[in-house]
């Protein structure tokens, strides 16, 4: 796809991008897709399998108890516990505010942890990153920032969003529909909005604006963007998937870069 070669103008040293069809396919790739990159932030939807995974072994629930006094699995995974960004401090409510929080997500590791008897790194690696193949992805550290992976095995995780084979397809149907309708909140480099669609561990598009994502995307568009210059977005509507990763920083530059790389990969898709 040439499209995807908008990622070598990217002012970064190096990036790697890949497509996903929704049959598992590769429909093109760019940049070196075994080299390792830090995740950042799209270590969250890897936990968040792993913590799904955990609910249909029935190791937890959604709607039991977990993180600070109210809240509960789905409220930890949903960024609407009221935990700060990055302190395990209660600032709202549970269910009052999206208030996006790698605290929320290490604490809820942490639930899962307790319940499997088992470090959640561990947890995470012989539920998803075993069975998909992914050799060379790591969540050790903070399951909110500190995983590292290759384009190639996102490819695979892309493949298993759009045909999951580790989860229901109700689950994950349910993990990419909006949780807290209408609740709002600020996204992370892109100020507040209303609402902040989120789903069970996964961003959804909806109809924010500004947006990582493009003009063109569809509102059921959902996956993460981290501060490593590193994004995973799924259009179910595309019925494709899309990754970029690179040893950069996110800036100001990606604000701009990323939708018109977006759209450019989907007209090139669509025209195919």
């Amino acid at each position: 796809m040439e499209s995807l070669r908008m990622a070598g103008t990217w002012p970064v040293p190096t990036a790697a991008a890949v497509v996903v069809r929704a049959d598992g396919t590769v429909a093109g790739a760019y940049g070196p897709q075994d080299q390792r990159f830090p995740l950042a932030s799209v270590s969250k939807p890897l936990a968040a399998y792993a913590a799904l995974i955990a609910v249909e072994e029935g190791a937890v629930e959604l709607d039991e108890p977990a993180g600070p006094p109210g809240s509960t699995v789905r409220h930890l995974l949903a960024h609407t516990s009221g935990l700060a960004f990055d302190e395990h401090r209660v600032m709202a409510e549970p269910g009052t505010r999206r208030l996006y929080s790698n605290a929320g997500i290490e604490e809820l590791a942490d639930h899962i942890a307790k319940a499997a008897d088992i470090p959640f790194a561990e947890y995470a690696r012989q539920a998803v990153l075993e069975p998909l193949g992914l050799a060379s992805t790591e969540l050790s550290g903070s399951p909110a920032k500190d995983g590292v992976s290759t384009a190639a095995d996102l490819a695979r995780f892309a493949a298993e969003l759009q045909a999951p084979r580790l989860l229901s397809p109700a689950t994950l149907a349910e993990a990419t529909a909006v949780a807290f309708p209408g609740v709002g909140g600020v996204l992370p480099g892109f100020g507040h909005q209303r609402p902040n669609d989120w789903g069970l561990g996964f961003e959804i598009r909806g109809r924010k604006s500004p947006h990582w994502t493009g003009a063109a995307s569809s509102p059921r568009t959902f996956g993460h963007f981290g501060q490593s210059g590193t994004f995973l977005w799924v259009d179910p509507e595309a019925g494709a998937a899309c990754a970029a990763l690179t040893d950069g920083v996110f800036g100001p530059w990606a604000v701009q870069a990323w939708p018109a790389f977006t759209d450019a990969v989907l007209a090139e898709l669509r025209a195919a």
